[in-house]
């Protein structure tokens, strides 16, 4: 099979999927592979994400593109339906529920491993009741004060990033003596919360941040330094994708690489990231990183 046919009641494909490669998705976290970085794909089901806000918005889009990220070889489908991005707007919960359930079920029914990507408890609650197989949440300091028993009743692995303020303050927090050493130990101080609350430490996997309240230079700071956070005994995510440190590196006539210009960068920090340890990278362009990673891992055998 080649492409895909429209589904029942979404009209005709306005576009084919690429060929089905001969990888499959697992179902459950504990079935994914172990012998190379895994892939996250980045599933925006939102009108205002920074990279490709609006295109997969509706939930015939979303569906369809997240099949598309599936028949690539994503490991993981991380669904969001809030954006993230510098002074985006929060969105109810109503309307994040609204966007992320029907694209999670459909998803889960495809086979798929599924990632929600929400700040809030009750969304992850329902993503959960829903098939969804794990949580990352970007929140950092500012987390759910429901999310750790939440964790710790679900025992589903939890993604816990580090991030300063909101996304309405978090760029003017990006003041650090020691990136590497304050992002550790802010990180530190929110696992041992996860863990008082008795999430256990195998559940969790540490993501730094990149672009959440970093400016550029602290972003490649961390990225140097992946084996300092490694060395904390917890699985490391490294989600660089599009971001606004690569536009900048990308200049050309004094105007930054626009976010569909920054792949090639992209692949490059994700495949290195791979290669220092990193667990997974979550990336927009599935299919490439997919080969790299594939590549790296051979490679280093």
């Amino acid at each position: 099979m080649d492409s895909l046919a429209a589904a029942p009641g979404t009209g005709p494909a306005t576009s084919p999927l690429p060929v089905i490669r001969p990888v499959r998705a697992a179902k459950k976290f504990t079935d994914l592979p172990s012998d190379r970085a895994l892939v996250m794909g980045i599933l925006n089901v939102t009108p205002d994400s920074f990279s490709d806000g609006g295109k997969y918005a509706s939930t015939d889009q979303a569906i369809a593109h997240g099949l598309r990220m599936l028949y690539a070889g994503a490991d993981i489908i991380d669904v969001g339906g809030e954006s993230t991005r510098p002074q985006a707007l929060p969105v109810s919960i109503s309307d994040e529920l609204s966007r992320v359930l029907p694209v999670v079920k459909a998803l889960v029914k495809a086979g798929a491993l599924v990632s929600i990507d929400t700040t809030h408890a009750q969304t992850a609650a329902a993503a959960l009741d829903a098939g969804a197989g794990l949580v990352n949440d970007i929140a950092g300091q500012e987390y759910d004060p429901q999310m750790p028993a939440l964790i710790a009743d679900r025992n589903v692995p939890y993604i816990l990033t580090h991030r300063r303020g909101t996304a309405q303050t978090m760029d003017s927090l990006a003041t650090y003596a020691d990136v590497v050493g304050e992002v550790i130990s802010e990180l530190t101080a929110l696992r041992n919360t996860f863990i008082a609350a008795g999430v256990a430490p195998e559940q969790l996997i540490l993501d730094p941040g990149l672009g959440f309240a970093k400016a550029d230079g602290h972003n490649w700071e961390l990225l140097r330094s992946l084996d300092r956070l490694t060395g904390l005994g917890h699985r490391v995510l490294v989600g660089a994708s599009r971001k606004r440190f690569l536009g900048t590196l990308l200049v050309a006539a004094g105007k930054a690489a626009a976010p569909e210009e920054r792949d090639h960068a992209t692949l490059a920090v994700s495949t290195l990231a791979a290669s220092q340890g990193a667990w997974a990278v979550r990336v927009h362009d599935v299919g490439p990183t997919v080969d790299a990673l594939k590549a790296a891992a051979a490679w280093a055998g």
